[in-house]
């Protein structure tokens, strides 16, 4: 099996404790009602069906603020998510997360996030033409590797196959290690930024949902260099520099493989929702060695 998938592009993270990392890994059996919709055996309705599902407190404040705020929305997707709870087990159907997160990319970045971020506000483009990638790759690293955050250099290859794959496949859904299961997150491709917020987010908060990291990719030096730089935003309220590396990573697992069975679930969960399968996420995780030596216990969890 692969190793780390983070060593395939180079994907750097940067901490200024500048502790140790360790690859994220594949916990226990999902905790009740972890999968979200489709997945859990939680009964019930409304909130109290909702704090079953063990990441409920990362988002009590916010889900409690639209009950308050507004009643009569709060409670129509309620009963949405009950009518998706009873599809079969392992099954979802997607559109309707879908629609709501091609709706928040269109809207203007909330929460400290950048918008139009550009490659230009970061880097000297006119200087750094006359220098090779080789160059351009060690100054993009030097730079990140003090901040905390996701950055990377992409092969241009590879790049122009996730970004064929993004415009016929813009949204999937990844699945965040953590100590009581996995938390699902949706990602959705707008331009060549990639947003993710956590699904739980969706169902409550619909097309109002935030962007809780945004991966930027710049391909600004892609045909002289054949490199494509990226770096990004993350909340930290919500996600810590590790769980970004994570999600950073199943992206370049699902969307620049060369495993035609990897790609297909993100052809299924855009094209043919209903036959997606939740743990299909999983078990190609586990499959792919990402994260393999991580054991409950030290995974970083942002409460």
């Amino acid at each position: 099996m692969a190793g780390p998938l983070c060593q395939g592009w180079g994907l750097g993270v940067a901490l200024r404790s500048r502790a140790a990392l360790r690859p994220l890994g594949l916990l226990a059996p999902p905790a009740r009602g972890v999968l979200g919709p489709g997945t859990g055996t939680a009964t019930g309705s409304g909130e109290a069906a909702l704090e079953e599902n063990p990441f409920y407190g990362k988002y009590r404040h916010k889900i409690q603020e639209l009950r308050r705020s507004s009643p009569d929305v709060f409670e129509s997707r309620m009963e949405k998510r009950s009518e998706v709870k009873r599809q079969p087990v392992g099954h979802s159907k997607q559109g309707e997360f879908i629609r709501c997160m091609e709706e928040k990319a269109r809207q203007i970045f909330s929460g400290g996030f950048t918008k139009d971020k550009t490659l230009d506000s970061i880097l000297n483009v006119e200087m750094v033409k006359e220098k090779s990638a080789e160059e351009i790759t060690q100054i993009w690293n030097q730079y990140f590797s003090a901040k905390d955050t996701v950055y990377a250099v992409i092969p241009a290859d590879k790049f122009d196959l996730m970004w064929k794959r993004a415009q016929n496949c813009p949204s999937f859904l990844y699945a965040l290690p953590r100590k009581e299961g996995y938390e699902f997150f949706v990602g959705q491709w707008s331009g060549t930024e990639l947003h993710f917020t956590s699904l739980i987010n969706v169902q409550t908060q619909g097309e109002t949902a935030p962007s809780q990291l945004v991966l930027y990719h710049y391909p600004d030096l892609q045909k002289e260099k054949g490199i494509v730089l990226m770096t990004a935003e993350m909340d930290s309220k919500f996600l810590v520099v590790h769980d970004a590396q994570c999600l950073a990573n199943q992206v370049q697992l699902f969307y620049a493989t060369d495993r035609s069975e990897t790609y297909g679930l993100v052809e299924t969960f855009n094209h043919r929702s209903s036959e997606f399968k939740y743990m299909s996420v999983i078990a190609e995780l586990e499959q792919s060695g990402l994260g393999r030596e991580l054991r409950p216990g030290q995974a970083s969890d942002k409460s």
